[in-house]
């Protein structure tokens, strides 16, 4: 069996997100998605607007998703890879060349992303609305 990993938020799940999961999905038979915790998160300095456990629930009824972990920091991503024995790791292209270090370990991929949506762009998008 072919495993996949991804990293994200995930949150307020929208195409983009489909789009990748998807698209991580078709390199291998298994597809673990690791989110980000709400502490790691607050670290990164991102306030979600689901919790952790709301943005599990939600990614756990996707299709395309065989398994969600917590990620907790950004070094664990071999740890990651060495106990789930994962074959191929994707991200965004928006990380291109970021995790390469990885390729002593694992096939590496980044993908492109969706064109015209993101998390950040609704966010904003729902404050305009709300204050215009």
């Amino acid at each position: 069996m072919k495993k996949v990993i991804t990293y994200g938020t995930f949150d307020l799940l929208h195409t983009g997100h489909i789009n990748i999961l998807r698209r991580a999905k078709e390199y291998g038979d298994y597809l673990i998605v690791a989110v980000s915790s709400d502490e790691f998160n607050a670290l990164k300095g991102k306030k979600a607007y689901y919790t952790f456990e709301q943005r599990k629930a939600i990614l756990e009824a996707v299709r395309y998703v065989d398994e969600v972990i917590p990620e907790h920091n950004w070094e664990q991503k071999v740890e990651d890879i060495q106990k789930h024995h994962v074959d191929v790791f994707v991200m965004g292209d928006d990380w291109k060349g970021k995790f390469d270090f990885l390729k002593e370990y694992c096939e590496v991929v980044y993908l492109p992303r969706t064109v015209g949506i993101s998390t950040t762009q609704i966010k904003k998008d729902l404050n305009q609305a709300n204050n215009g």
